[in-house]
């Protein structure tokens, strides 16, 4: 007699795999406890991406910006700065991401731009899981907002960004540094790159930062 293959939802995935990204219990004891193999959890932690939109202040106005991040790594998949919250700016992120990579899940929150049929019609297409935040629950997608704050308190508000031309230029020069030279003690003073592209990627970064 064939075993019935067990079908996981996304909300279900996203809660082991954040519960196992953040080191809350080991990857055999979440498997005991959730009645999952030990090889899904693993899995699932490192095919979880999240996606989201924050505001980027200018001399004059302000913009928003979207970025694509895996959990696993903290490494920063796309980006996007737009005048406007179209949720066709979320699109381009999500597609350039697509190109190059397929996750298993990804966390957004319950936004307009993401609950779209347009939106959750690609995910659904490229056979990638949906699992959206409770309202008013920013922790539910605790390393964008980690990363929001990196960006801000490292970049944007040290800044005086004149139009979008300067902020994107320099958003540009900060995102290939906090993904490939900005070391992370959570990743056990590893860049987010080096945990994402794997050993290659790990020694070209430690021969650069030596020289």
């Amino acid at each position: 007699m064939t075993r019935k293959r067990r079908v996981f939802g996304a909300s279900f995935k996203a809660k082991i795999a954040l519960a196992a990204v953040r080191g809350e219990r080991t990857t055999a004891q979440l498997a005991g406890e959730y009645g999952v193999h030990a090889g899904q959890v693993a899995a699932w932690k490192r095919q979880l991406w999240a996606i989201d939109i924050t505001y980027i202040p200018l001399r004059h106005g302000f913009l928003y910006l979207t970025a694509v991040l895996d959990w696993y790594s903290r490494y920063v998949l796309a980006w996007r700065l737009s005048n406007t919250m179209d949720g066709s700016v979320c699109l381009e992120a999500l597609d350039e991401s697509l190109a190059v990579a397929r996750p298993e899940i990804i966390n957004s929150d319950q936004g307009s731009q993401f609950t779209a049929a347009v939106f959750t019609g690609r995910l659904e297409k490229c056979g990638v899981a949906i699992s959206m935040d409770g309202r008013g629950r920013a922790l539910d997608n605790v390393y964008v907002e980690r990363l929001w704050r990196s960006v801000k308190y490292e970049e944007v508000y040290l800044r005086d960004y004149a139009d979008c031309w300067e902020a994107e230029r320099s958003l540009r020069s900060y995102f290939e540094f906090y993904c490939r030279r900005r070391i992370h003690q959570a990743l056990g003073y590893r860049t987010p790159a080096e945990v994402y592209f794997g050993a290659g990627e790990c020694d070209e970064n430690r021969r650069a930062r030596s020289l």
